[in-house]
């Protein structure tokens, strides 16, 4: 009779006890925010690198635009000549490279050759009048997206008081996954792989009556 009693009794303590320990263990917050912290880290670094690249690429965006001010007023005011046979004259390699000089804080200038493969491009021309300055971006295949169009490029800057632009094009290169559909503007190979940013920085100007 007391056997049945203690095993009854045995029998009660072995549910109470287990009762507690599964209350216990689904009230229990150890490694919750291990598992919270792993769920949520890789969008939120994702989201932290898609930040710092879109505002380098902003900050390179604006390098570019200052270089092109800087080159264009050498230009406007015969610091820079072409085909003059003075001092100043600048071949399209020597203008090149005091561009990238100004640039190479943080923006890469490659030494190819080929237009369609390098990372900067140069367009600099003289024109009739400021409406003969075109003012579209020229596009691969007539595309909002195409790769870029060089063929009309050209070094052509022109003497005192004529008219002139100098346009620079940067390719550059996006490496967070996540941002890259959101900042991209060119897709060379397919409609659903974007390739690259186009930057763009145009100056236009009369040239002054320099000597």
């Amino acid at each position: 009779m007391t056997s049945a009693v203690d095993d009854t009794v045995t029998e009660r303590c072995v549910k109470r006890c287990n009762w507690r320990m599964l209350r216990r263990f689904r009230r229990s917050s150890d490694g919750s925010a291990a598992v919270e912290f792993t769920i949520l880290a890789l969008p939120f670094f994702m989201l932290i690198f898609a930040t710092v690249e879109s505002f380098v690429a902003f900050a390179g965006e604006q390098l570019l635009a200052n270089a092109v001010d800087q080159m264009a007023r050498q230009l406007r005011t015969g610091q820079i000549t072409y085909n003059h046979n003075v001092a100043t004259d600048k071949t399209e390699a020597q203008f090149r490279a005091a561009f990238c000089a100004k640039i190479s804080i943080m923006m890469k200038c490659d030494s190819v050759a080929d237009k369609d493969k390098s990372v900067l491009v140069l367009d600099v021309r003289n024109f009739t009048t400021f409406a003969d300055i075109p003012k579209g971006i020229p596009r691969k295949g007539g595309s909002s997206s195409g790769d870029l169009d060089t063929s009309g490029f050209k070094y052509e800057p022109g003497g005192p008081k004529s008219i002139n632009m100098v346009r620079a094009y940067y390719r550059w290169s996006v490496t967070t996954d996540v941002v890259r559909p959101y900042i991209t503007n060119v897709k060379k190979n397919d409609a659903s792989s974007p390739d690259y940013y186009l930057m763009i920085a145009t100056a236009a100007f009369l040239n002054e009556g320099y000597p």
